[in-house]
């Protein structure tokens, strides 16, 4: 199968997601800074959840760039990425609204693991159909970054009940993990 119409459809659904979680941003009700101050939490939880569907669709760019083929498990893999990063818009609305508390923190920190999974996932059926020699499972390697940002979610998840703030920088530090350039996957598509 040809891959063109997973990267379309997928492009699709990044693109739904961000315009969901833009519309859930209000305006504020005052013309003074002070009635701009409880929208703050909202605006950092948006700003957070917006750099990690980037990375995302960053990421799955390079990924569709170095395959160059698509089975049915793939598809469904990526079905079962797209329903986990789906579900982004929801926790971080409610991780906004309610200013970083400890549930709504871990919860997003639970579907950032569970995104983090599905990915994993579709690399492995990505791996499993191309040949080990293939210029994509080359690039692919060890996947350091994808392995211990799943570990930093876990434990992230664990602190937000302790010090949810702590947990929503492990968050971040997850985020600059992946903007550090990187060129596997740039390197065999140019």
């Amino acid at each position: 199968m040809k891959k063109g119409r997973m990267e379309a459809f997928s492009d699709g659904v990044f693109a739904i997601l961000i315009t969901i979680m833009v519309l859930e941003l209000k305006v504020p009700h005052g013309t003074d800074f002070n009635s701009m101050l409880p929208l703050i939490p909202v605006f950092l939880s948006y700003v957070l959840s917006f750099l990690f569907l980037a990375i995302y669709w960053n990421n799955h760019h390079h990924l569709c760039q170095a395959i160059e083929k698509v089975n049915g498990r793939i598809l469904w893999a990526n079905i079962h990425l797209l329903f986990w990063l789906s579900l982004i818009p929801f926790v971080t609305g409610w991780m906004g609204e309610n200013h970083f508390a400890s549930l709504p923190v871990a919860l997003y920190g639970v579907i950032l693991f569970f995104d983090a999974i599905a990915y994993y996932i579709l690399t492995l059926a990505l791996k499993a159909h191309h040949d080990k020699d293939s210029n994509f499972v080359k690039a692919l390697g060890n996947d350091f970054k994808g392995k211990i940002s799943i570990v930093i979610y876990l434990i992230a998840i664990g602190l937000a009940f302790i010090n949810s703030l702590l947990a929503a920088s492990l968050y971040i530090v997850v985020a600059l993990i992946w903007l550090i350039p990187d060129k596997r996957f740039e390197r065999i598509i140019s």
